[in-house]
């Protein structure tokens, strides 16, 4: 008896999946209903503020119907899957909030244009040489501001983890940049 029990939530999740690929959007609010709190919850732990982690809940809900059609059971459960649209919608979230208007940049960098884009061509090169795993986790640390642990939740990874590709990821980039002749200048010791 206690092995049927959690069979019928499973019927029952599997059948919405199936409504929903097929565009029903009851299935669909049967699906908001079981997951909303549980998605702005791990949603929350990445932006660090109620309110966007609201709106990127809604989201996530709101492209579901078009995206669950891409969703095929197979080794990754559904609530897998689904936390994992929310950590993709939540990255491009802060990766957006930390974009600086082209405007700012070019009226702060008068005269060092060309300059700063050698720099800046020169760091996209070396990211570039980087293993996806490190450059993913030097990208979240330095430019979207995350903390090991955030990142940590965000790659699905432990902290620890994080910690040994941020600092094989700093060497290595600074190996490449010194190659390309931009490494960072730093005082003697």
């Amino acid at each position: 008896m206690t092995r049927e029990a959690p069979a019928v939530p499973d019927r029952l999740l599997a059948s919405a999946i199936a409504r929903a690929k097929a565009g029903d959007a009851g299935a669909l609010h049967f699906i908001y209903v079981r997951y909303a709190d549980e998605i702005c919850r791990y949603v929350n732990s990445i932006v660090r503020d109620r309110h966007d982690a609201e709106d990127i809940t809604q989201t996530v809900f709101a492209k579901l119907l078009p995206a669950v059609k891409r969703y095929e059971q197979r080794a990754v459960p559904f609530d897998a899957w689904l936390l994992r649209v929310a950590r993709n919608s939540a990255l491009d979230h802060l990766r957006a909030k930390r974009q600086i208007p082209f405007a700012e940049v070019h009226a702060a960098d008068v005269g060092h244009e060309h300059v700063n884009s050698e720099r800046l061509q020169s760091l996209r090169t070396a990211l570039d040489r980087l293993p996806e795993d490190q450059r993913e986790v030097l990208v979240l640390r330095h430019f979207a501001g995350l903390t090991p642990a955030e990142i940590a939740v965000a790659l699905d990874r432990t902290e620890s983890s994080v910690h040994g590709l941020h600092h094989r990821g700093r060497v290595a980039l600074k190996a490449a940049l010194r190659e390309l002749g931009a490494a960072p200048v730093t005082a003697a010791a």
